[in-house]
Formats: C-alpha cells, structure tokens, sequence
C-alpha cells in the first residue's frame, strides 16, 4: 500500500531540530533537567513523569526514548506499557501516582479553569518535600518545552536516541 502524500510528511522533520540549530538551546535544556537531580526524586519516577507528558503531547521522540530509558533502568514492561493508564494499573506507588496526576494536570493546564486542582497538589505534597515538588514542576516544565519542539517540527524518532540515553543506567540484558 502506498502512503499518502500526508503519511510522507509526517515521516519527515520540518526543519533540524530547534535546540541544536540555537547556539546554547540544547545546553540550556539539558542543564534545566540536570538541575532537577540533586532534590533527590527517585530516577524512576521523573521518567514515570516525562514519559507521561511526552504522551499526552504526543512526542515520539520523546516517548521512545524515555521509554527506553524506563527498560534501562530495569523498569519492567507491565509499568512502562501501562504509563498511559497508571490509574487502571496496580504497578505504581500512591508516590509515583501523585507525580503522574500532577504532570498530567500541569501537562494540560488550558483544560480547566483550575490547571492543577488543590487536591492534586496537595497529594503530592503529602509524598515530596518541597525540593522535591520544585524538581517535579520544573521537570514538567522542561519535558513538555522538548515535547513542544519535537512534535511542532515532526522531529523522527529512531535508534539515534540510543546515545541520548543516560549511559550511567546500566543496559538491561537481552532474554
């Protein structure tokens, strides 16, 4: 079967990616997120987190790799498959639960007249210290500024993002 003249340009990016053709823009990204480590929110969480957004936003680049960092970090399939319906799924953590409704809830903010509703903050709040909300928010923040980039100017996905990923997460081996 032969792909439509739409099909084809979505399998193109319209243009370099924006943070590489910037001077600085993907050094300033990268420290945004790098900032975000030291407020001590579990690795596995924050992915949790910006692999949810990248969904939502709809960025393949994005949701493939941060799915592939998720199968690195030894995360098994049931979480990362389930991400989407973290609601319905019994794999995550009342902590990681709070994370996800605040990313979801800040990833969304133009749905509702409140973007993030009182008892989502509050939930979170009840499981991360305020370093650790801050870290939370900011990396929300980040991942949908990439999400934004990637999905206006159709960046593709693919095997490159494999030198993307943390090479301090240890390779899960093959079955």
């Amino acid at each position: 079967m032969t792909p439509t003249p739409q099909e084809v340009n979505l399998m193109h990016a319209r243009i370099e990616n924006p943070a590489l053709t910037v001077p600085g823009a993907m050094e300033a990204l990268q420290q945004l997120s790098a900032a975000t480590k030291p407020a001590g929110v579990p690795e596995t969480t924050m992915l949790l987190v910006v692999l949810r957004a990248s969904q939502i936003n709809g960025c393949a680049v994005c949701v493939d790799m941060h799915s592939r960092e998720l199968t690195a970090a030894g995360e098994p399939d049931e979480r990362i498959l389930t991400v989407a319906a973290w609601r319905e799924a019994p794999y995550f953590t009342d902590a990681e639960r709070a994370a996800l409704a605040l990313a979801e809830a800040a990833t969304r903010i133009a749905d509702r007249p409140d973007p993030v509703p009182d008892e989502v903050w509050e939930e979170a709040a009840r499981h991360y210290e305020e370093a650790q909300l801050a870290a939370l928010v900011i990396s929300i923040a980040a991942i949908n500024a990439w999400n934004r980039i990637n999905a206006t100017t159709r960046q593709i996905t693919g095997n490159w993002i494999d030198q993307w990923i943390a090479p301090s997460q240890p390779k899960a081996e093959a079955a």
